[in-house]
């Protein structure tokens, strides 16, 4: 797992406090319990529903069967960036919302770059993940399977994975919760349009567009739709980064269903990477050789 430097001291205590956890439910009686039936007493669910709110499990039996009102729609499927309107719909802007210092730094950096023939911020080509929201409209098919608890995602983008919590459950305490590049998605119902809330991202070598950052202040609000006869899904992303950006930053994009693919594993390694022209590496290697020409 990448895990910034910064917040290596407190990711180390969320794991410690895992550890204890742990060891606190590995009395002999539990610990010599083969029984596949076996449950949490409710002394030892309180003690974990303390570090995580969203217990039991979303693939919990009991968690899966209680009773629920029936979603207004269904997101199991592939689905694939609509790109008709053209390829800026591959990106999250323009237009832009108001950057403050260090946005308007990536705007002037990221053009001096290109300007020279060089990429600027190429994370992704290093393999690094592409994290929300920009892992949502690379060029590949993304697989959604609904259950009434939750909505799981696997990217064909580097398998990127992401689960939707539906059961309830509220965000993790921010001192419990470990940053990660999708972060944690919980959604409910307003009618007929799915409001997914997602906080808690890693920022180290997160970028949106051409390498805008992001911070730890860094929310989305996801507006789902299905339209066209639920053959695509309509979202409206608002996002908003009070450090890094005025107001809200509004984009909405539509995904077609597709019934011809389906999701295979997918590695990516930087040295396979290495001399692809879109890399830095493969950047550098390109202007080398025309350099010698």
């Amino acid at each position: 797992m990448m895990v910034r430097q910064g917040t290596m001291a407190r990711t180390y205590c969320k794991w410690l406090a895992c550890a204890a956890l742990a060891v606190s439910l590995t009395a002999p009686s539990l610990a010599q319990n083969t029984d596949r039936s076996r449950r949490l007493t409710p002394e030892q669910l309180e003690i974990m529903q303390q570090r995580h709110p969203g217990l039991p499990g979303a693939l919990d039996p009991d968690n899966l069967a209680k009773p629920r009102p029936k979603p207004p729609f269904d997101m199991t499927g592939t689905w694939f960036v609509d790109l008709s309107e053209g390829f800026n719909k591959f990106m999250f802007g323009p237009p832009y919302p108001e950057f403050y210092e260090a946005g308007q730094k990536a705007f002037t950096e990221g053009a001096a770059a290109r300007a020279r023939g060089e990429n600027y911020r190429d994370s992704i080509g290093q393999c690094y993940p592409a994290g929300m929201p920009m892992i949502m409209t690379r060029v590949w098919p993304i697989m959604f399977i609904q259950l009434p608890t939750a909505i799981y995602m696997v990217a064909g983008f580097t398998n990127s994975f992401r689960a939707i919590y539906l059961d309830g459950r509220t965000h993790t305490d921010p001192d419990l919760y470990v940053p990660t590049y999708n972060g944690e998605s919980i959604g409910h119902w307003e009618g007929d349009t799915l409001v997914v809330e997602t906080q808690g991202f890693e920022t180290d070598h997160h970028w949106i567009d051409i390498g805008l950052p992001v911070s730890e202040e860094f929310r989305i609000i996801e507006r789902i739709k299905k339209v066209n006869n639920g053959n695509t899904l309509e979202i409206e992303y608002i996002m908003t980064d009070p450090k890094n950006w005025k107001g809200e930053w509004r984009n909405t994009k539509r995904f077609d269903r597709v019934l011809e693919a389906d999701i295979g594993e997918v590695e990516c390694t930087e040295a396979r990477n290495a001399n692809i022209p879109g890399t830095d590496r493969g950047q550098q290697e390109l202007n080398k050789r025309e350099g010698a020409q």
